[in-house]
């Protein structure tokens, strides 16, 4: 596939995405999204084509504060992190999209890990 016209994000997404494939041996996919209100992430089995586990900011949970701060990713990550554990699933591959890995990214991928994810 040809990257010529692609944005330097959507050049990151493939770079990321492709590195993955490689390295997942058989593990789910801990997948974020960011937006400029909300954070959201998915716990994905690719064999099975099914999502595992799923939390975001959009939860009342997690309402009460913006979604668009280090807090709120901090819950999101806990509480997608307590989800999956309780689905069986405790060894996942971080796959940050495009998305650069500080800010609201780090603190999401470190919060599931604190909470028992191995990535």
């Amino acid at each position: 596939m040809s990257t010529k016209g692609l944005s330097l994000f959507a050049k990151r997404r493939l770079r990321v995405r492709t590195t993955l494939r490689s390295r997942a041996a058989g593990r789910p996919r801990l997948s974020i999204h960011r937006s400029g209100k909300h954070i959201y992430a998915q716990v994905i089995d690719d064999a099975q084509g099914r999502t595992v586990a799923s939390a975001s900011t959009l939860e009342k949970d997690v309402r009460g504060t913006s979604g668009a701060n280090i807090d709120a990713a901090v819950a999101v990550g806990k509480r997608v992190a307590e989800a999956a554990k309780q689905a069986g699933v405790t060894q996942v591959v971080f796959d940050r999209g495009g998305f650069l890995y500080h800010g609201r990214v780090k603190a999401l991928a470190d919060a599931a890990r604190e909470a028992g994810l191995e990535f």
